[in-house]
């Protein structure tokens, strides 16, 4: 029989049970309940420290400021957090393992080390030996760089009191632990304990402190969802890690604009910043060939031209497959229903391949113009015009609605050299101009297709 301070805690929502369950009766997950030891009542109700010292004040007399950013070093991780580190913020990044986390921190460490400012370097899952050889492969530190191997939460907020550094990075925030409580590091209960300790630490000291975190096998970040509700800023690390491309984007960010998007090369020698993803990602593209249609997609609020191939071919296995890479998979179901029912396109029988190449995802209602351009193009075995460039969203009548920022799209569709661009005819307004580059507004998906083709 349990004793009374034995609890069962989902490591999904946190919801706790007396007994185990196969399913979470808050959240509805499966075998997501754990045997964790209750923390004792004085340890419950020890008192939180402030934030700040002060007491409630008046709206009106409090004054607004912009804080001094700390630059990270590394120009498109700035980009992503909005011009840099704010002090006294808390910065979660989360990728998949392998993706290039440690080592893109490994190289904020030693260019903000480079400056002149204090960095620590907390490692729960590497030896200061393993990260010093990551540090000597990417070029090395010649300045202040501390390095400390420590899982215990309480010892390396002594290490924080101890430095005061400028900068605190901590891999990860699953391997951290507090004497405090009695269950395993990575379970809900220290996962949260961790990220608010952090939290008082970063704003009552007024340092910036960036912790990893680990993601699930769904790609969501692992522990519970208050983690993410704690932290100030999120990162997600993506891409493939059979290509070279790297992706930072920023999805919760409170100094700056979410969606924003800082684009890497992997190479031999560490993370390199691309500044012209367009070119980037439209380097190797084969003009004149069927099934490639370019995008002018827009992550946060930074244009980039991607390509959008499709491939169309008779279905031989009885049901058509639907294949997808970089866009969304019913979203291309529902595409493909609009061009059979509204254009015509037999594609009912039809094994259809989706591809965005370069690792990037598209995940923007822009993109399904480029998708329907893409598909027609390689149904009828017939090539786009070469310099032509689309975006705008599909409705199921095969209306054309019109998008955000559409001015941006098109300086630089016209930057790249691109001299005809279809998009909707809402977006045609007198702002919207481009020199060199044909604006051709469109209603319908037949009329887009025209303007594509002719």
């Amino acid at each position: 029989m349990k004793g009374p301070n034995i609890v069962f805690v989902c490591q999904s929502c946190g919801a706790q049970s007396r007994k185990w369950l196969g399913r979470c009766s808050d959240c509805g997950e499966w075998n997501s309940l754990v045997e964790e030891r209750a923390a004792p009542a004085n340890a419950r109700s020890d008192p939180r420290p402030a934030l700040t010292g002060d007491g409630a004040r008046l709206y009106a007399d409090i004054e607004s400021s912009d804080a001094d950013r700390l630059s990270t070093g590394v120009s498109e991780l700035d980009r992503a957090l909005g011009g840099g580190m704010v002090p006294g913020s808390l910065v979660l990044l989360g990728g998949e393992p392998g993706i290039g986390k440690s080592t893109l921190l490994m190289q904020v460490a030693a260019r903000v080390a480079e400056t002149g400012r204090s960095v620590l370097y907390c490692s729960g899952e590497e030896s200061p030996h393993q990260v010093k050889t990551r540090g000597e492969r990417l070029g090395g530190s010649v300045g202040p760089l501390y390095l400390l191997a420590e899982t215990c939460l309480e010892r390396v907020l002594e290490e924080v009191i101890r430095l005061s550094p400028g900068l605190v990075i901590i891999d990860s925030i699953q391997t951290m632990f507090s004497s405090k409580l009695e269950s395993a590091p990575g379970t809900i209960g220290q996962v949260r304990e961790a990220a608010t300790q952090l939290l008082f630490a970063a704003k009552g000291r007024n340092v910036p402190i960036l912790i990893v975190g680990h993601v699930t096998k769904d790609g969501s970040l692992a522990g519970p969802k208050v983690l993410e509700h704690i932290v100030d800023t999120v990162l997600y690390f993506e891409g493939d890690r059979h290509h070279a491309h790297r992706v930072v984007r920023a999805v919760k960010n409170r100094f700056g604009a979410v969606s924003e998007l800082g684009v890497f090369r992997m190479t031999a020698t560490g993370l390199e910043a691309v500044p012209n993803p367009s070119q980037l990602f439209l380097s190797e593209r084969k003009v004149d060939v069927p099934g490639s249609a370019v995008l002018c997609s827009l992550e946060g609020s930074r244009p980039i031209l991607v390509e959008v191939q499709a491939l169309v071919g008779t279905g031989v296995y009885g049901n058509a497959q639907r294949v997808t890479s970089g866009v969304e998979r019913q979203r291309l179901s529902l595409l493909l229903t609009v061009l059979e029912k509204r254009v015509g396109l037999q594609l009912t029988g039809e094994d259809v391949f989706l591809n965005v190449p370069g690792g990037i995802l598209v995940n923007e209602p822009a993109a399904d113009l480029a998708v329907v351009a893409a598909v027609a193009s390689s149904m009828r075995n017939q090539p786009i015009l070469p310099r032509v460039a689309v975006f705008g969203e599909v409705g199921l009548a095969g209306e054309i609605r019109g998008v955000s920022q559409a001015g941006l799209r098109v300086s630089e569709a016209a930057q790249m050299g691109f001299t005809r661009c279809v998009m909707p005819a809402g977006n045609r307004a007198p702002d919207v101009t481009a020199r060199g580059c044909e604006l051709r507004g469109v209603s319908t998906v037949a009329e887009a297709l025209e303007g594509l083709f002719t």
